[in-house]
């Protein structure tokens, strides 16, 4: 076996050995670049940027797997409404060949006492077709044993890329596959949309390859009006300037976006209007980018007459139905004039504008007849349609909801000093307009439509703001309710939801959260402590599970869920805010009741760990819990850390417990009055003067002394020191 490892061979050499490439058998073929192209009729628009990335992705993914390109090859990713396309640089015919290694039986067995092979060797070489002076030995980190080492052929281009291309078309996020005909009138294949071309080149060659019924070749098709016939493509480096010069078709997803926008404000700009600057100008934006392959923008307009209508209505009919994008002027009031863009640029662009503004005045019409229509009723005659309105089937009717919501509010102003009956107002109408023809059409806009309403019926204008305001925060970053009422008024709606669904076992799970409960615990996280309201977690979590009554089982126990789920959101969002793990564990592990109040105790934990004594004093402040606990365990008699423990002074008989139960008596009165102060960095920063003295009783003094009234004392001392330490913050969470 004049292949196998000598015994003496160290296994460290061993795999240095074996992990040598083998070289190649012959040379790889010269790389170029691999366009792949599938042409389709008008693809999902919400989908297509999705569709797009994951079919470039997933190609490339699976030529960087064969080993067909490197893995900082160039991957250029095409979408358009009847395209999905992807280019890849310095592509491989063929792939190096590889190094295959095989590990077979160990040494001791594979060898007897003799030093000859065994029939488990011989048996394992021959299932590999591996002659046995080819077998090497090398260590597997555990044990020596042999190995055999082969060469493979790499993966060529032709023969890869079916199950490649296959891959990328399982793998796309279609919600729902269309089941169509090919041409043959027989054959029946399922895609998101029906396929009409497959292009697959290679440089200048077409790779023969079928997907979805086609076979490859190296014709695509330009735009469905503008182009000028069927291109060509000589090779994949020419597909998007030729698609662009002779297809009027701007391929690239990104490329048509920002050419989209630039239009747009070019011409919103030459109106001496602006397009708007909320989320939905950049979800609409990549809406129209998905509807058209050659943009051009033009302008259209409507009758000023219009704008008597909640502009919040003509911009959400404008945008939602009809993907235009209305112009406001300085001060951000809706113009009545809009953006198109349009999938065609002609000369005189007149009949495509007028055809739009014939389209959008029934829709505005539509928006003003609900409006006349719903202010016909008053909001506070809608109130008693809510019990006929099914909230949730174990929590009741939308009315019932409202009852709730409403003591809730109650509870929280009178907390607060708030206007009692100004939020119970709002909370007894903020939801009617989920009854109203708007709201019925745009689901959007309940709360908006309800200030409106409410103004018209004559409602003080705080109740109107707090019934437009309630349901914020609505994301992340969304801004508060702006004024009391409706940050009562949202506080209560957001907790009523909470302890209704967490009363009902209705708790998030993994990444499902069906209701939004995370976004609402958020929510009355931001507004505790954003709005800094002294209020008691614990105390609303009490006033909103009472408001249900009886109709929740085991409240108790779910409302201890709510607590632990709401300080688990709060520790999340703190180390978001650039708060360290060990920070947000020192203040969030106490379970703060007053979460107004943390910002300043972690600004305070903060500032204490530049302390130079603060390691020591996190240090010992561990070393006590750990003492008290084991204490406890063994039945000890240790306080359980009770700040009020009386100290018996005449067994204090060592200098250093003396010395610290004086330092405990000076500082306390001291950290009490900075803490009334609310100045936590202060309480933090008096802990820093027991530094000396804590060191002294650890070093001298046996804190579980023989007899059990001196041990006794010596812990309520500990413990009484530990309490005052962690007033503020579990110092002990800091230790490195």
């Amino acid at each position: 076996m004049n292949a196998v490892l000598p015994p003496e061979t160290s296994p460290a050499a061993g795999a240095a050995a074996l992990a040598e490439p083998a070289p190649a058998a012959s040379a790889p073929a010269g790389s170029a670049a691999l366009l792949v192209e599938l042409l389709t009729e008008e693809l999902p628009p919400k989908a297509l940027a999705r569709l797009g990335q994951v079919f470039a992705d997933t190609i490339a993914d699976g030529l960087r797997s064969r080993g067909l390109a490197g893995p900082d090859a160039r991957v250029e990713r095409f979408a358009t409404p009847r395209r999905l396309a992807v280019r890849i640089d310095a592509v491989l015919a063929r792939a190096p060949d590889r190094t295959v290694e095989q590990k077979g039986p160990s040494v001791k067995v594979g060898l007897d006492a003799d030093g000859r092979p065994t029939q488990a060797l011989l048996k394992w070489a021959e299932r590999q077709r591996a002659p046995i002076d080819a077998l090497e030995r090398a260590s597997d980190g555990k044990h020596e044993c042999f190995w055999y080492r082969s060469t493979a052929p790499g993966d060529t281009l032709d023969a890869s890329i079916d199950a490649i291309v296959g891959e990328a078309l399982d793998r796309l996020p279609i919600p729902k596959l269309m089941q169509y005909q090919l041409a043959d009138g027989v054959t029946t294949v399922a895609f998101v949309r029906p396929a009409h071309g497959l292009v697959v080149l290679h440089g200048e060659r077409v790779v023969p390859a079928t997907a979805l019924g086609l076979e490859s070749g190296r014709i695509t098709q330009g735009h469905r009006f503008l182009s000028n016939g069927p291109i060509e493509l000589p090779d994949a480096a020419s597909y998007d300037t030729l698609l662009r010069d002779g297809g009027r078709v701007l391929a690239s997803f990104d490329e048509r976006r920002a050419r989209i926008a630039t239009l747009l404000e070019v011409r919103a700009v030459a109106l001496d209007a602006s397009i708007g600057s909320d989320e939905n100008v950049d979800a609409l934006l990549d809406e129209v980018t998905a509807l058209v392959e050659w943009p051009a923008v033009y302008a259209g307009g409507f009758e000023p007459d219009f704008l008597q209508v909640p502009q919040e209505c003509l911009i959400l009919t404008m945008r939602t139905n009809q993907k235009y994008f209305p112009l406001f002027d300085g001060d951000g009031r809706l113009l009545p004039k809009f953006l198109l863009v349009s999938n065609m640029e002609i000369d005189d662009p007149s009949q495509i504008v007028d055809g739009n503004e014939r389209v959008v005045r029934p829709r505005l019409a539509d928006a003003r007849f609900f409006f006349d229509q719903d202010r016909r009723q008053t909001l506070a005659s809608r109130v008693p349609q809510l019990a006929s309105v099914v909230y949730h089937a174990k929590l009741g009717s939308q009315g019932e909801r409202v009852e709730r919501v409403r003591a809730i509010a109650r509870d929280i102003a009178a907390m607060l000093g708030t206007d009692v009956a100004l939020v119970d107002r709002a909370a007894l109408l903020a939801k009617t307009d989920l009854l109203t023809d708007m709201v019925g059409e745009f689901p959007e806009l309940q709360g908006v439509m309800g200030a409106y309403y409410a103004r018209h019926d004559g409602e003080p204008e705080p109740v109107a703001v707090a019934i437009r305001e309630h349901y914020q925060p609505r994301f992340a970053g969304d801004a508060l309710p702006s004024a009391p009422t409706g940050l009562v008024l949202a506080l209560a709606d957001k907790l009523e939801t909470l302890a209704g669904l967490f009363g009902i076992g209705q708790l998030p799970t993994g990444d499902k959260d069906p209701f939004a409960l995370r976004r609402h615990a958020l929510g009355v996280i931001r507004m505790l402590i954003e709005a800094e309201l002294p209020l008691s977690l614990d105390a609303l979590l009490r006033s909103a599970f009472a408001a249900f009554g009886d109709r929740l089982e085991q409240s108790g126990a779910a409302q201890a869920a709510l607590l632990a789920f709401i300080h688990e959101r709060l520790a999340g969002w703190l180390r978001e805010r650039g708060f360290s793990a060990q920070e947000v564990a020192a203040v969030v592990d106490q379970r703060p009741d007053e979460l107004a109040a943390v910002p300043a105790r972690l600004q305070a934990v903060r500032e204490f760990s530049s302390l130079p004594e603060s390691q020591a004093l996190a240090a010992a402040n561990k070393r006590i819990g750990n003492l008290l606990r084991k204490a406890a365990a063994d039945g000890a008699g240790a306080p359980a850390g009770d700040a009020g423990l009386q100290i018996d002074t005449a067994l204090l008989s060592e200098p250093a417990e003396r010395r610290l139960a004086a330092t405990v008596d000076e500082l306390a009165p001291q950290v009490d009055e900075a803490l009334r102060g609310r100045r936590y960095g202060t309480a933090l920063a008096l802990m820093a003067q027991a530094r000396n003295a804590v060191d002294e009783f650890f070093d001298t003094v046996m804190a579980m002394a023989e007899d059990p009234a001196v041990r006794a004392n010596r812990l309520a001392l500990l413990a009484r020191l530990r309490a005052m330490m962690n007033r503020v913050a579990d110092i002990s969470k800091l230790s490195a």
